[in-house]
C-alpha cells in the first residue's frame, strides 16, 4: 500500500483538507460532490504517485462516486508543509483514454 495514500487518508479523516478552486471548477463541472469525493478516498486505490511534483507530492487515484462509476482525483500536499492534504482537481475519466479498469493509459 502506498505511504502517501495512508497519508492522504489520514488527513481527509482529521479533517485537514483544502479544495482548490480549479478542484471545486472540476467537480461541478461533472457533477461531482465534495462530500463523495471526500468519501471516495477511503477505498481509493493509487494510478500514478508523483512524489516529486514541484508543488509538492501528489497521486491520482481512482475513486468511485455515490454510484459506483469510476473517478479520478489528484491529491497533493503542498511542498514544505505536513498539511494540509489539497484536492487538485477530480473529474470522471474518459474510457478512450484509459483501459476498462481506469488503471492504466491507452
Amino acid at each position: 500500500m502506498s505511504e502517501f495514500l495512508e497519508r492522504v487518508r489520514a488527513l481527509v479523516r482529521a479533517g485537514e483538507v483544502r479544495i482548490s478552486e480549479h478542484g471545486y471548477d472540476e467537480l461541478a463541472e461533472d457533477q461531482l460532490t465534495a462530500r463523495e469525493t471526500l468519501a471516495g478516498v477511503s477505498t481509493a486505490v493509487v494510478v500514478e504517485e508523483y512524489p516529486n511534483y514541484p508543488k509538492g507530492p501528489s497521486v491520482l487515484l481512482l475513486q468511485k462516486d455515490r454510484a459506483g462509476s469510476p473517478v479520478h482525483a489528484v491529491w497533493g500536499i503542498p511542498k514544505g508543509y505536513d498539511k494540509p492534504v489539497v484536492l487538485v482537481t477530480a473529474y470522471r475519466p474518459d474510457p478512450e483514454r484509459w483501459d476498462k479498469s481506469f488503471i492504466r493509459r491507452r
